[in-house]
């Protein structure tokens, strides 16, 4: 929602310029990282307000160690999200995939590039094809994910956030 986008780039950028803060670390509520972007909102002619893809290279381009504490789901946009954060933990329950193929869309925040240089050319064009989801395990054999865990996600994050 925009209410979500625009909270991330106030926090990325409130973050970034706060000396005292070491790292970010971007998790979900209720067990679930995010299920993408509100597609309701692209049938609006004009939105207001932060747009996802330089969301992500706000994330991306921080100076400080973003992490994403991954449950649940991380799909479409959710996924593209954690592809900006310079380290990712999942728990070993997560999914993660790009499914807006399935209903004739293309990932629109830079995830077609990124995911590539990530895990390579031949995975990445699988997923982003498909549109399949893929397990935490599957996603860390990838190079997706840098730690999966069976704990706290969000402690397993901050942990590697202050490494």
């Amino acid at each position: 929602s925009l209410a979500v986008l625009q909270a991330l780039e106030d926090g990325l950028k409130k973050a970034d310029a706060d000396p005292s803060v070491k790292a970010v670390m971007i998790c979900g509520e209720n067990g679930k990282f995010s299920a993408g972007a509100d597609i309701r909102g692209f049938s609006s002619p004009k939105r207001h307000g932060a747009a996802l893809g330089p969301i992500v290279s706000l994330i991306e381009s921080s100076e400080k160690p973003v992490v994403a504490a991954i449950e649940g789901v991380a799909l479409g946009g959710g996924l593209e999200v954690a592809l900006g954060c310079h380290y990712r933990v999942a728990h070993v329950k997560a999914r993660m995939g790009l499914p807006e193929v399935t209903i004739g869309l293309l990932p629109g925040a830079e995830g077609t590039q990124r995911l590539p240089r990530l895990i390579g050319i031949p995975a990445a064009l699988d997923m982003i094809t498909t549109g399949k989801h893929i397990p935490a395990t599957e996603a860390l054999k990838l190079g997706l994910v840098d730690e999966i865990v069976e704990e706290n996600t969000i402690e397993a994050a901050i942990r590697l956030a202050n490494k």
